[in-house]
């Protein structure tokens, strides 16, 4: 009899068991809703990630385009085809906008067939983004069917990921000027006596136009034109700049790379280059990857952009690039050293003013402006 019992008792776990794993990968009403109504405006929205995963098992194949560093996806191309052994993985790169521009070509051309994740290029990004795939990965990120941070998604086109961020910082010398002396706001390069070829300005100014969605236009514009006025150093490029920075040739660089600056800093034989963070952090979405509209394998690429997008992926980028994680990954560094800071971030929906900012800013700098041809 108690023989009897425990097998009922054990038959009865067992049919708990399936019962309570089926519940778990039940639909909810909310996430049939979510898939009906992206089904409805044209967009591919799977139900589960089950789904997700036979469907590449059977793709068996997966052709990437990426922007990172070779040494990153190289990488991150050995972790994923570790998690998912089923896949034949190949990864290209493609860096700089000439090369964008000649991409954007082959993909008008047709060549999108051969790749099925690319890399979108921020200076052309409306055009790059039409050809791809309607997958709404921001409703299934929502409802747990893909684990990518709904802050990483273009919420408007719902089918681009952001898998990695810049943010800017001020650097300086420490043996060259003091501490104290270091400013702690932006508008703290416009004191008197920073006037007079005293700090560094870059005169690609990526980080003053990651400064418009925090500040506004005005703000920004108003800022520009007495940065002007302050006769800074005008300097172009993060490498060369530090590198003058770390032999003591000058003392202060109002925005560089935070990515950039530590690197030097690590290297510093005296440890004299600090990398200072101001409120409000300047942060650029970059490594925009979509999965193009003639892909031959849609899942494999959707795992990709969430393997790209979960702690695994955001460490390997921390590591190699470095520090060039996304302010939006679960752990990541980036998202450690923002973490409670008022950010600046220049959000997916001002993407098409961005080359506008470039433009106002460089001429409240005094720049000068290419002219049209006519």
């Amino acid at each position: 009899m108690k023989e009897a019992r425990t097998k009922i008792v054990i038959l009865a776990l067992v049919v708990l068991g399936l019962l309570v794993s089926r519940g778990a990968n039940a639909a909810t009403p909310s996430l049939l809703k979510a898939r009906q109504a992206a089904q409805a405006n044209g967009f591919v929205f799977e139900a589960s990630h089950d789904e997700i995963l036979a469907k590449a098992k059977k793709e068996g194949k997966l052709r990437v385009i990426s922007s990172l560093d070779k040494e990153t996806y190289k990488q991150l191309t050995e972790a994923f085809k570790q998690k998912y052994p089923f896949i034949d993985f190949a990864l290209a790169s493609v860096d700089g906008s000439e090369a964008a521009q000649r991409f954007l070509m082959e993909l008008r051309a047709g060549s999108g067939k051969n790749w099925d994740s690319i890399h979108l290029s921020r200076d052309f990004y409306n055009e790059f983004a039409e050809h791809i795939k309607k997958i709404d990965i921001y409703g299934m990120a929502e409802h747990g069917v893909l684990a990518i941070p709904i802050g990483m998604i273009d919420p408007n086109k719902r089918s681009i990921v952001a898998e990695a961020s810049a943010i800017q910082a001020v650097v300086y010398n420490k043996e060259l000027i003091a501490p104290e002396k270091v400013p702690n706001t932006w508008e703290d390069f416009l004191r008197p006596e920073l006037k007079g070829r005293k700090f560094l300005i870059d005169i690609r100014p990526h980080g003053m136009v990651s400064l418009v969605p925090g500040m506004g236009e005005a703000w920004v514009k108003n800022y520009s034109a007495k940065l002007k006025e302050q006769e800074p150093i005008w300097v172009r490029g993060y490498a060369r700049a530090l590198a003058s920075m770390s032999v003591g040739e000058y003392g202060l660089h109002q925005q560089a790379n935070y990515q950039s600056c530590v690197e030097v800093a690590e290297k510093h034989p005296k440890k004299s280059i600090v990398c200072k963070i101001i409120e409000p952090v300047p942060v650029r979405l970059i490594e925009l990857q979509g999965v193009t509209s003639l892909a031959a394998n849609p899942n494999a690429a959707l795992l990709w952009l969430e393997f790209q997008a979960t702690p695994t992926g955001q460490r390997i980028i921390d590591k190699y690039e470095p520090l060039k994680s996304s302010v939006f990954g679960p752990g990541s560094e980036l998202a450690k050293i923002t973490q409670g800071k008022k950010l600046s971030i220049d959000k997916w929906d001002s993407f098409a003013q961005i080359p506008g900012w470039y433009q106002m800013i460089e001429k409240a700098f005094g720049l000068p402006q290419a002219e049209k041809i006519k």
